[in-house]
């Protein structure tokens, strides 16, 4: 069935792509949270790269070491998740607020890349501003 040029099974593809991707960014922030190394190894791909707030630029393996010292932060909370999907590539854009241990409050807001690779989605790249 096609449906303004587009089959019907590409739009239901896209809704669960979607839905996956939302989670996975759910799942991220609370790797993030909670210092789980292990997710990060599982959903990153090797070549991943992320480029902090502050400007430095950490591969997969940086990125890893970083995260098992745990957050900055105290919370971070989710605000307007956006998630973009192009084929095999998405984007997922979103704010966060965060309190930080001393008690000061920011905004964040970030752009994660995933590529999908025989069915699975992995992170490629992240970049991550905060005010």
């Amino acid at each position: 069935m096609t449906l303004g040029g587009i089959l019907a099974t590409e739009m239901e593809l896209d809704k669960t792509d979607k839905t996956t991707l939302e989670r996975l960014n759910q799942e991220y922030v609370d790797a993030f949270m909670n210092a789980d190394v292990e997710w990060y190894r599982e959903h990153l791909a090797e070549d991943f790269l992320v480029i902090e707030s502050d400007g430095s630029v950490f591969n997969k393996t940086q990125f890893l070491s970083n995260t098992a010292k745990g957050p900055d932060v105290a919370d971070y909370s989710l605000q307007d998740v956006n998630v973009r999907v192009y084929g095999n590539v998405a984007l997922v854009q979103a704010t966060g607020l965060w309190t930080g241990k001393d008690g000061s409050k920011g905004m964040s807001r970030y752009m994660d890349v995933y590529l999908k690779t025989r069915e699975e989605w992995k992170a490629v790249s992240a970049q991550i501003t905060r005010s």
